[in-house]
């Protein structure tokens, strides 16, 4: 429609539309899956693990090699089983199905790669700009959608912080995860240019959905966001931008290089008053 209503903000890219109810819808380009950003040496497209071969329509965790490996992550139904790793904070990594594998799109160790499968709309909120409602109901532990965007390097992560104006919005999500002994696997992804309906998401400090790196063709994880609890139709979908882990230092302390943290009006109970701030990529 000429006047913005009921766009499609993915423009068919996504199975399911993605509405917005706005007389100017906001200007980005939609990208469902990540896309190699500056200083990124490795394509997020590429198809780097190893595949079964099973050739039932869907693995079994008895004789299905990318489980036996990985272990299973999802129920038969495609929602998240627990996945709580020894430690609070911490989670078991997910390993789906891949294009060299031998089972049949039904898998139900396909869950992030079919993409968007639910009804979203992004619309304005009264106090915090863009927002993401759902439009059908979400029972917990269901795949809601990616926060999809260029894949970055910590350098390019460090310069577009730096050179980013005051009333500019930070989209950059750093994702660190810990394997044996001393590893850490960092990943940015940056959705203010290129993204999908996950740069829409808002912060809250009792959020509904939650972030899990899931890695389905390629090492580089998709940042898949899934449902904590069951939430309603019409209810705006938020997450914790500092991951939930909780170590934050004292909130009227985190500024650095000219950058202030900007306040929180997600309107929780547990409200820390400003949004997360990820300092570690300014130092």
């Amino acid at each position: 429609m000429s006047d913005g209503r009921d766009a499609d903000l993915s423009g068919g890219l996504e199975d399911v539309p993605v509405l917005c109810k706005a007389l100017t819808p906001p200007t980005f380009q939609y990208s469902p899956d990540n896309v190699q950003g500056p200083g990124c040496s490795v394509d997020p497209g590429e198809v780097a693990l190893p595949g079964c071969p099973c050739l039932s329509s869907s693995c079994r965790a008895d004789s299905c090699s990318c489980l036996q490996t990985y272990g299973q992550a999802y129920e038969s139904t495609g929602r998240l089983l627990n996945r709580d790793g020894p430690e609070p904070g911490y989670s078991s990594p997910v390993f789906e199905c891949n294009a060299l594998c031998s089972c049949g799109d039904a898998c139900s160790n396909r869950v992030v790669q079919r993409g968007l499968q639910l009804r979203l709309e992004v619309c304005r909120t009264t106090s915090k700009g863009w927002g993401v409602r759902a439009l059908e109901g979400i029972p917990r532990g269901t795949f809601v959608c990616e926060y999809a965007g260029e894949v970055i390097s910590f350098a390019e992560a460090r310069r577009r912080q730096l050179n980013q104006r005051a009333d500019e919005n930070n989209y950059i999500i750093a994702v660190r995860e810990h394997a044996g002994t001393g590893s850490i696997t960092e990943t940015f992804v940056d959705p203010a240019q290129v993204g999908n309906v996950g740069r829409f998401l808002n912060h809250s400090c009792s959020p509904n959905l939650f972030m899990l790196p899931v890695r389905v063709h390629s090492a580089i994880p998709r940042l898949a966001l899934f449902a904590g609890r069951d939430i309603d139709a019409q209810e705006e979908l938020t997450f914790d931008y500092s991951g939930g882990c909780g170590a934050q230092r004292p909130a009227e302390a985190l500024s650095a290089g000219g950058l202030q943290r900007k306040p929180c009006h997600c309107g929780a109970v547990n409200c820390t008053r400003l949004l997360p701030l990820d300092l570690s990529i300014l130092s």
